[in-house]
């Protein structure tokens, strides 16, 4: 069982709230980049179909500045974003594995690669690959309620790389 070192839960009652929520994960993620410009972390969203998942992925690779579309993944399995920041150069690989039948399916498709460069992945459904991804040092849960904008998110840390990424994100001013 992995060990969470920080954890952020988080009620948000419309998609601003969300929004806001990946936006400031952004600035921290941001930061830790341009501190570390070779690190790497892997971050996995969960829960189930509809809650939110690639909503939130879309405002975190929007706030770490990409400016054009965020794309589900759902049927390439990987889209890659790259970003520039305080001139330095990584990439977000956002990932869905939904669709996926077999759990090495992802390495077969050459994306393991994508574990190893300066930047982040971003995997949907992680359960999917039932073991053969690399450690995650951030999980985002998400779990929706009645209201189709309104869940709840809690962020944990499960390394020391992903508990000072906690630890630096900033307070709401909703």
């Amino acid at each position: 069982m992995t060990q969470i070192l920080e954890s952020l839960k988080h009620h948000c009652r419309q998609e601003a709230e969300t929004a806001d929520l990946a936006k400031r994960l952004a600035v921290s993620l941001g930061l830790s980049m341009t501190q570390n410009v070779e690190s790497h972390l892997n971050i996995s969203l969960e829960g189930d179909l509809g809650a939110g998942k690639t909503t939130f992925a879309r405002y975190l690779i929007q706030g770490m500045g990409h400016s054009g579309r965020v794309k589900s993944p759902t049927y390439t399995l990987c889209e890659p974003y790259p970003i520039q920041k305080n001139n330095q150069r990584f990439t977000i690989h956002h990932f869905d594995l939904y669709r996926m039948r077999d759990p090495l399916e992802w390495q077969e498709a050459g994306f393991a690669e994508h574990f190893d460069v300066p930047g982040f992945c971003v995997i949907e459904w992680p359960d999917k690959a039932q073991g053969t991804l690399p450690a995650f040092d951030i999980q985002i849960e998400l779990i929706p309620s009645t209201d189709e904008n309104e869940r709840t998110i809690t962020i944990n840390a499960l390394s020391e790389q992903g508990r000072k990424v906690m630890l630096e994100i900033q307070p709401s001013n909703l």
